[in-house]
């Protein structure tokens, strides 16, 4: 096996794939049953992708994180395309729902969100570790898309929620995004006892 595939299983990548695709399969096949229209709302576009995010969290470490600190591998642009991969793959597969019978969308929802909270995962991940990084995006997105609050201050505490145009959510997604980014990449998944 090549070095690329052992990384994809030890991370269990193949299993959490398999989890968000369905997982998404399974909402838009209800949708396209169920629904009158063809776009799906916001607020289940925003948990839909906070599911994608949710079942990519485990992939951000592997089973011993102490064995991704060896200075003989250079892990900061390994773990930089382990997270670009993983929102391209979030769009990728939410786009491609555009041209079907339930359009998950507006593609700057998807883009915002999706980059947000991945970004948001990944410094969860760098301070509690992965297996635990998915809790605050979960708590924080639901609260966010059921009670989306107005004014500036409102669009910055619940930016999941906001409409894809509002200024104050996109760039609190951009920080989170670019920040979780750096933090992840540099520092890594946060170590933790092998007891665990």
């Amino acid at each position: 096996m090549t070095w690329t595939l052992l990384y994809l299983r030890s991370r269990h990548v193949p299993l959490a794939l398999a989890a968000a695709v369905g997982g998404v399969a399974v909402l838009w096949a209800l949708y396209l049953a169920f629904a009158k229209e063809r776009d799906v709302t916001p607020m289940m576009v925003v948990l839909t992708v906070l599911l994608m995010v949710a079942a990519l969290a485990p992939t951000l470490a592997g089973p011993d994180e102490n064995l991704e600190r060896t200075a003989s591998v250079r892990w900061a642009w390994r773990r930089a395309v382990h997270l670009l991969a993983g929102l391209l793959i979030i769009l990728a597969v939410l786009l491609a729902t555009r041209h079907t019978g339930a359009r998950f969308g507006p593609v700057a929802l998807v883009v915002r969100d999706a980059a947000g909270l991945l970004g948001l995962t990944a410094l969860c991940a760098t301070v509690v570790g992965a297996a635990r990084s998915w809790f605050l995006p979960l708590g924080w997105t639901t609260i966010a898309a059921v009670y989306p609050q107005p004014g500036t201050w409102g669009a910055v505490a619940t930016w999941q929620g906001q409409p894809p145009d509002s200024r104050a959510a996109t760039v609190v997604a951009a920080v989170l995004a670019i920040g979780g980014l750096v933090a992840y990449a540099v520092a890594g998944p946060a170590r933790r006892d092998p007891s665990e």
